[in-house]
């Protein structure tokens, strides 16, 4: 090839290559691999509604539009309305692009129809999406396949929350062993920590959330699970075990009938309203505040500093012999789906997929969960953020930031400006994550749980009060247990077992 003809043909590359990067290339999540329309994506969204609706265009809206190169449509439906006007949706397959839901029956059963796409496999090509913990996506999967995004939420949320001064001025330290608990409580309950000379100290004031069977931030659970009982369901010789039936989690029901026979417990605890057991904190007459989250501990001295100026608060982890371990909670906020009826093609979706992912990076990150700077917050000197008036922010971001997915203080966003206390109870939800015990029953489909799964929970669930409360022995307890594995619980256990193998080939 001669020289001018040589020339001519790079000229010629060279042209093609600048005109196709014209066209806004690349993924969505900035690959830049494929060749895609730079036109605004229309990105339509419907979600529950987060206190008053932002106006259509408001000033968070545009700055979202103006970043991820999308014309955003969002349908604010209340959330009173929302599960009936949801199935009306997907009834009539009149869904928006992105549309955020909560796992149940009727979601489980439309995933499964095929409705929504699965992305699983392309979250690899997103670098924000593909770098979060893989357990948030664990915990949504169907059948083991993943179908939506996650409004993230932390999953190694549990901490022990206690009353520093009174631990410091009695020689104890945070409960680690079974017998610490007890110590504790028969401690703080008998030594009169607030020195008024009265009978009227808890080392924790239980509520009957205490057991709930859909929670792994149920106390009994966070206790046992720190003890070696598997989140609400594990894994033995192969096949799936109620975390009721294993030895940890007797254990600690035993030492909750003890604290409750030596009256070192409230002995109402099976009516008390969460409510109730906040007041009782508040009001500094318990040592242990259970039914919270580590990250939550500023909070809790904030409530109690009303009534007790000088109280001070500190925050650690749920630990066993083994160290640390915490279950793990489903990590979500609900999540975002994909309908098929809506989002046309693979090349659609993966700019949806592009929108959510850069709705991570930093900018945006601090855009939801921070606000506009000078309006929201104000940067300190050592660059982190101040909020300058929350009632601000609450009404004009956070529906933002509670409807799209974001790390509130984890994130790639300016840092928050926080007191030490807030730092370390973010700490330890951090450093929680790496010792979190998942729930392996999770995302297991049981066709006898679906439909009895309600009636077979409150069984077992006032069992275990009758056996704290002494109303029924050991023996009892087993014989409750034997109903409850004739009355479905056995068949339960052998359709979990039979899914979970299912999944372990895949």
């Amino acid at each position: 090839m001669n020289r001018k003809r040589f020339i001519t043909l790079m000229v010629s590359m060279l042209a093609t290559a600048s005109a196709l990067a014209g066209c806004g290339g690349g993924k969505s999540g900035s690959q830049g691999a494929e060749v895609q329309d730079n036109t605004p994506l229309e990105v339509t969204i419907a979600t529950p509604q987060v206190g008053e609706a932002p106006p259509k265009g408001s000033e968070i809206e545009k700055a979202i539009e103006k970043y991820t190169n999308a014309k955003l449509d969002i349908q604010w439906i209340p959330s009173a309305a929302f599960e009936d006007k949801k199935n009306i949706m997907i009834a009539s397959s009149e869904m928006p692009k992105a549309f955020k839901i909560t796992s149940n029956a009727t979601t489980l059963s439309a995933i499964q129809s095929g409705l929504f796409w699965e992305i699983g496999p392309l979250l690899k090509d997103y670098k924000n999406l593909s770098a979060v913990n893989p357990l948030y996506y664990e915990n949504i999967k169907v059948d083991g396949k993943v179908y939506a995004l996650p409004l993230f939420r932390d999953i190694g949320r549990a901490g022990i929350t206690y009353r520093k001064d009174w631990f410091d001025e009695l020689g104890i330290k945070p409960p680690v062993t079974l017998d610490d608990w007890y110590n504790v409580m028969k401690t703080v309950a008998e030594k009169d920590p607030d020195k008024n000379g009265q009978n009227d100290t808890y080392g924790m004031f239980l509520d009957k959330t205490y057991n709930d069977p859909a929670a792994s931030s149920a106390y009994l659970t966070r206790l046992a699970v720190s003890q070696g009982a598997p989140n609400k369901w594990g894994v033995e010789n192969g096949k799936l075990v109620p975390e009721f039936m294993t030895k940890p989690y007797a254990d600690s029901m035993k030492l909750l009938r003890k604290l409750y026979q030596e009256k070192l417990i409230n002995q109402d605890f099976s009516v008390v309203q969460s409510a109730d057991a906040d007041n009782k904190w508040n009001a500094g007459k318990v040592g242990i505040r259970i039914n919270t989250v580590a990250s939550a501990a500023a909070t809790s001295q904030d409530n109690l500093r009303k009534a007790v100026p000088n109280g001070v608060v500190d925050v650690v982890s749920y630990a066993g012999a083994s160290g640390v371990l915490v279950p793990a909670e489903p990590g979500n906020n609900g999540f975002y789906v994909f309908p098929k009826s809506s989002v046309k093609s693979e090349a659609e979706l993966k700019r949806l997929l592009g929108f959510f992912d850069k709705l991570l990076d930093p900018e945006m990150s601090t855009l939801l969960t921070r606000g506009i700077e000078g309006k929201h917050f104000t940067k300190t000197d050592d660059g982190k953020a101040q909020f300058k008036d929350l009632s601000v922010f609450n009404l004009e971001v956070k529906p933002y930031r509670d409807s799209l997915p974001s790390f509130e203080v984890t994130g790639t966003g300016l840092p928050l400006k926080l007191t030490d206390l807030q730092a370390k109870g973010w700490q330890v939800v951090d450093e929680n994550l790496k010792h979190v015990v998942p729930n392996v029953a999770l995302t297991l489909n049981s066709k006898t749980y679906s439909d009895k799964g309600g009636e077979l929970d409150t069984m077992i669930r006032d069992a275990q009060t009758k056996f704290i409360m002494g109303k029924i022995d050991e023996a009892g307890w087993q014989a409750e247990v034997d109903k409850w594995k004739k009355a479905g619980g056995d068949k339960i256990i052998e359709e979990y077992t039979a899914e979970y193998a299912k999944q372990q080939k895949k």
